[in-house]
């Protein structure tokens, strides 16, 4: 059986682009996590998020912003992994309502829905993304960001997990180092998900 075509994995009624934590508290120009934020701009993560989401939005397909937020005085937050406890020590306040968790502000346009996070490491873990993508019928996810370290990966077994549909575009997501985000990409999520380019999605899109 051949294997399906771009515009048939990703119908646009069907469809969502989900931006994964391109925020200013992570990959803007004040991130605690400087070499995350350099290796997604050397990539051109931003900028090819940028022509996804403006193709998303004449196709009529929905852009969300996966954002990571604290609540006040730390309520809920995980504390039961190094890596919080590291990114805390960096200074990833992420207080709700501050400039940290905006998104990247030339990614984002009004109509756009932006969803916080306020624990764990994925937004489908327990959030609203799920539900609110299967009431208005989505099943397929594009999904952006960073990073392939963990959160790439957490929310594509999670999408994958509960019947959706994935497609990573190669050159819109990033990890640190980068060889190592590219081996997780070719032996891992390229076992679970459609990986292919901004370009063709946005040709799938626009065709």
């Amino acid at each position: 059986m051949p294997e399906p075509s771009l515009a048939e994995l990703l119908p646009v009624d069907r469809t969502a682009l989900v931006l994964q934590e391109l925020q200013n508290g992570v990959v803007g120009p004040r991130s605690p996590f400087p070499e995350l934020a350099a290796t997604a701009s050397e990539i051109g993560v931003l900028d090819n998020a940028a022509r996804l989401a403006t193709a998303a939005r004449k196709s009529g397909i929905a852009v969300i912003h996966a954002i990571a937020a604290n609540l006040p005085r730390g309520f809920g937050m995980n504390r039961n992994a190094r890596l919080f406890a590291a990114a805390r020590k960096a200074g990833a306040e992420n207080a709700a309502g501050s400039a940290s968790v905006q998104p990247v502000e030339w990614l984002y346009r009004a109509g756009d829905l932006v969803l916080p996070r306020y624990h764990g490491l994925s937004p489908m873990a327990d959030g609203q993304l799920d539900a609110l993508l299967r009431n208005s019928g989505i099943t397929a996810l594009v999904i952006v960001g960073v990073s392939l370290n963990i959160a790439i990966p957490n929310l594509v077994f999670d999408a994958v997990n509960r019947a959706y549909r994935v497609v990573i575009p190669v050159d819109a997501v990033a990890g640190i180092p980068v060889e190592y985000g590219r081996q997780v990409l070719d032996n891992c999520l390229a076992l679970i998900a459609k990986l292919t380019t901004s370009a063709e999605v946005i040709s799938a899109w626009t065709s």
